[in-house]
Protein backbone atom coordinates (compact mmCIF):
# COMPACT_ATOMS: atom_id res chain seq x y z
CA UNK A 1 0.00 0.00 0.00
CA UNK A 2 1.56 3.41 -1.29
CA UNK A 3 1.51 6.39 1.52
CA UNK A 4 2.04 10.18 0.69
CA UNK A 5 3.58 12.53 3.29
CA UNK A 6 4.76 16.21 3.10
CA UNK A 7 7.75 17.31 2.80
CA UNK A 8 9.37 17.42 5.93
CA UNK A 9 9.62 21.18 7.36
CA UNK A 10 13.25 20.62 8.70
CA UNK A 11 13.05 24.37 10.60
CA UNK A 12 12.18 22.56 14.24
CA UNK A 13 14.05 19.20 15.30
CA UNK A 14 13.05 15.89 13.89
CA UNK A 15 13.47 13.28 17.21
CA UNK A 16 13.63 10.08 16.65
CA UNK A 17 13.79 7.39 19.76
CA UNK A 18 15.62 4.38 19.42
CA UNK A 19 15.85 1.95 22.68
CA UNK A 20 17.53 -1.18 23.36
CA UNK A 21 17.96 -3.10 26.60
CA UNK A 22 21.29 -4.79 28.27
CA UNK A 23 21.90 -6.88 30.99
CA UNK A 24 24.78 -8.66 33.05
CA UNK A 25 24.74 -11.93 34.92
CA UNK A 26 27.27 -10.40 36.72
CA UNK A 27 29.91 -11.24 34.86
CA UNK A 28 31.99 -8.68 32.32
CA UNK A 29 29.75 -9.89 29.66
CA UNK A 30 26.48 -7.43 29.01
CA UNK A 31 23.89 -9.14 26.15
CA UNK A 32 22.73 -6.05 24.33
CA UNK A 33 19.22 -6.35 23.26
CA UNK A 34 17.85 -4.17 19.77
CA UNK A 35 14.31 -3.59 19.38
CA UNK A 36 13.56 -5.52 16.02
CA UNK A 37 17.42 -6.45 15.55
CA UNK A 38 18.78 -9.18 17.60
CA UNK A 39 21.17 -8.60 20.31
CA UNK A 40 24.73 -9.26 20.43
CA UNK A 41 27.31 -9.61 23.11
CA UNK A 42 29.88 -7.11 24.90
CA UNK A 43 32.86 -8.46 27.15
CA UNK A 44 36.38 -7.99 28.29
CA UNK A 45 38.99 -10.17 26.96
CA UNK A 46 40.02 -13.09 29.32
CA UNK A 47 42.88 -10.83 29.69
CA UNK A 48 41.10 -8.65 31.37
CA UNK A 49 39.25 -10.78 33.74
CA UNK A 50 36.24 -11.16 31.26
CA UNK A 51 35.29 -14.28 28.90
CA UNK A 52 35.86 -13.04 25.49
CA UNK A 53 32.44 -13.54 24.62
CA UNK A 54 32.36 -10.47 22.45
CA UNK A 55 33.66 -7.36 21.71
CA UNK A 56 34.99 -4.86 24.80
CA UNK A 57 32.60 -2.31 24.85
CA UNK A 58 34.89 0.38 23.58
CA UNK A 59 36.11 -1.76 20.73
CA UNK A 60 32.40 -1.97 19.96
CA UNK A 61 32.26 2.22 19.78
CA UNK A 62 35.17 2.07 17.10
CA UNK A 63 32.62 -0.58 15.36
CA UNK A 64 29.56 2.49 15.55
CA UNK A 65 32.22 4.83 14.46
CA UNK A 66 32.72 2.66 11.18
CA UNK A 67 29.33 1.41 10.87
CA UNK A 68 28.11 5.06 11.24
CA UNK A 69 30.48 6.91 9.08
CA UNK A 70 30.02 3.42 6.06
CA UNK A 71 26.35 4.03 6.40
CA UNK A 72 26.54 8.47 6.21
CA UNK A 73 28.77 8.05 3.37
CA UNK A 74 26.76 5.66 1.72
CA UNK A 75 23.56 8.16 2.34
CA UNK A 76 25.54 11.16 1.31
CA UNK A 77 27.26 9.84 -1.72
CA UNK A 78 23.76 8.88 -3.09
CA UNK A 79 22.70 12.60 -2.60
CA UNK A 80 25.58 13.80 -4.25
CA UNK A 81 25.69 11.38 -7.07
CA UNK A 82 28.52 10.05 -6.35
CA UNK A 83 29.18 6.77 -7.37
CA UNK A 84 30.98 4.44 -5.01
CA UNK A 85 31.50 0.80 -5.09
CA UNK A 86 31.60 0.28 -1.10
CA UNK A 87 34.32 1.10 1.15
CA UNK A 88 36.38 -0.46 3.35
CA UNK A 89 37.24 0.94 7.27
CA UNK A 90 40.26 0.23 9.55
CA UNK A 91 40.57 1.78 12.81
CA UNK A 92 42.28 1.78 16.25
CA UNK A 93 42.55 4.02 19.44
CA UNK A 94 44.69 4.54 22.14
CA UNK A 95 43.95 4.68 26.03
CA UNK A 96 44.80 5.43 29.09
CA UNK A 97 43.87 2.67 31.22
CA UNK A 98 45.28 3.61 34.81
CA UNK A 99 41.31 5.17 34.71
CA UNK A 100 40.06 1.79 35.20
CA UNK A 101 42.23 0.76 38.06
CA UNK A 102 40.92 3.86 40.16
CA UNK A 103 43.49 6.84 39.19
CA UNK A 104 41.30 10.01 39.43
CA UNK A 105 42.29 12.14 36.81
CA UNK A 106 42.87 10.70 34.02
CA UNK A 107 40.46 10.39 31.28
CA UNK A 108 38.57 7.21 31.29
CA UNK A 109 37.74 7.68 27.36
CA UNK A 110 39.55 7.64 24.30
CA UNK A 111 42.94 9.37 23.82
CA UNK A 112 42.68 8.91 19.75
CA UNK A 113 40.81 7.57 17.22
CA UNK A 114 41.93 6.68 14.30
CA UNK A 115 40.64 5.69 11.12
CA UNK A 116 41.18 4.94 7.69
CA UNK A 117 38.65 3.95 5.04
CA UNK A 118 39.40 3.18 1.28
CA UNK A 119 36.44 4.36 -0.88
CA UNK A 120 36.01 1.85 -3.61
CA UNK A 121 35.08 4.37 -6.59
CA UNK A 122 36.59 5.66 -9.84
CA UNK A 123 35.17 9.40 -9.15
CA UNK A 124 37.44 12.06 -9.07
CA UNK A 125 39.43 13.10 -5.66
CA UNK A 126 37.87 16.41 -5.71
CA UNK A 127 33.87 14.92 -5.44
CA UNK A 128 34.66 12.62 -2.76
CA UNK A 129 36.84 15.04 -1.01
CA UNK A 130 33.24 16.91 -1.02
CA UNK A 131 31.17 13.44 -0.08
CA UNK A 132 33.62 13.04 2.87
CA UNK A 133 33.26 16.67 4.39
CA UNK A 134 29.44 16.15 4.48
CA UNK A 135 29.84 13.09 5.75
CA UNK A 136 31.87 13.60 8.62
CA UNK A 137 29.52 16.93 9.04
CA UNK A 138 26.97 15.09 9.35
CA UNK A 139 27.95 11.44 10.89
CA UNK A 140 26.64 11.31 14.62
CA UNK A 141 29.16 8.98 16.03
CA UNK A 142 31.62 10.66 14.33
CA UNK A 143 31.04 14.18 16.06
CA UNK A 144 30.42 12.50 19.25
CA UNK A 145 33.95 11.26 19.83
CA UNK A 146 34.89 14.33 18.40
CA UNK A 147 32.73 16.73 20.37
CA UNK A 148 33.97 14.66 23.84
CA UNK A 149 38.22 15.81 23.05
CA UNK A 150 39.36 13.02 21.67
CA UNK A 151 42.08 13.84 18.80
CA UNK A 152 39.76 11.70 16.12
CA UNK A 153 42.32 10.83 12.61
CA UNK A 154 41.18 10.28 9.48
CA UNK A 155 42.55 9.08 6.24
CA UNK A 156 39.61 8.45 3.38
CA UNK A 157 41.51 6.72 0.43
CA UNK A 158 40.15 6.68 -3.18
CA UNK A 159 40.52 3.48 -4.67
CA UNK A 160 39.92 3.48 -8.09
CA UNK A 161 40.73 -0.04 -9.13
CA UNK A 162 44.51 -0.07 -9.25
CA UNK A 163 45.62 3.28 -7.72
CA UNK A 164 44.92 4.33 -4.02
CA UNK A 165 44.87 8.36 -3.99
CA UNK A 166 44.74 9.92 -0.29
CA UNK A 167 41.61 12.21 -0.51
CA UNK A 168 42.13 14.19 3.06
Amino acid sequence: MASVVDKGDFSKPVIRRKALSASSDGTLATIVRFEGSGEFTLDEPAAHGGSGKGPAPLTGVLASLCGREAVTLGRTAREMGLEHEGVELDSAFTIDIRRRSGMRGVVPHFQTAMVEASVRTREGGARLKDAVEETEARCPVFNLIKDAGVRIETVWIRNAGNADVMVA
